[in-house]
């Protein structure tokens, strides 16, 4: 499958029903390699439910690797949206919409009662429209609320086509090295002032940023 004709959003140019058996078989080719995903397994161990934050453009590989792994993800309700909505059911997601410009309150309550269940959350802190690499508060509110610790996840390529989209949208080459970078746990202590919890939320985006750029240096 070509990708070059692509111009903006891979989910505004490909109906995701045709296009999702299509990225499994292209998921399943990567050549996937994880740093530190010993983070991940010491709170499964102890049944901690945790949350996951990786940017909207490296999305792909992310949503793949917890498929069918009792994860919920937020995702806007836009247009694109309704088509990655149906991808990530098909990957057994429990799936909340809603976004910061839009049904953001709802939403939130909605990713509480979600953790509440023992489910654990997926979310592209920059998304649904942007600016790329900027964190929105969702993510460091709801480990506030929650108490479910942080784990930010940087996406490395080795060979891949960036789309024209705000997000510069990465799809990985067929047999693709991708190296998945997982951070410590973060966790947000639920007594943090308005200003306190401001400032976590640039610290995590630097964070976030910091890991991403590792992972990419790694492939």
């Amino acid at each position: 499958m070509s990708f070059k004709k692509i111009k903006q959003s891979a989910l505004q140019k490909i109906g995701l029903i045709i296009l999702s058996p299509a990225v499994n078989v292209l998921c399943k080719t990567l050549r996937i390699e994880y740093q530190n995903y010993s983070a991940i397994e010491k709170l499964m161990l102890n049944s901690q439910n945790f949350m996951t934050a990786f940017w909207h453009g490296s999305m792909l590989v992310p949503w793949f690797i917890f498929r069918n792994k009792n994860f919920s993800a937020l995702v806007s309700q836009s247009k694109d949206g309704e088509l990655l909505t149906k991808l990530l059911k098909k990957w057994n997601y429990s799936v909340v919409r809603g976004s910061s410009n839009v049904g953001g309150k709802e939403a939130l309550q909605l990713m509480i009662d979600e953790v509440s269940k023992n489910k654990n959350l997926a979310i592209t802190p920059d998304g649904p429209k942007g600016p790329e690499f900027k964190m929105k508060p969702g993510t460091v509110v709801l480990s506030k609320k929650t108490g479910a610790p942080i784990i930010l996840i940087g996406v490395g390529y080795k060979n891949y086509r960036r789309l024209k989209s705000w997000d510069n949208f990465i799809i990985p080459k067929f047999f693709s090295r991708v190296v998945i970078n997982f951070s410590e746990p973060l966790f947000v202590n639920n007594d943090l002032s308005y200003d306190e919890v401001s400032q976590m939320i640039i610290d995590t985006e630097k964070k976030l940023t910091n890991i991403q750029k590792e992972a990419i240096k790694s492939c």
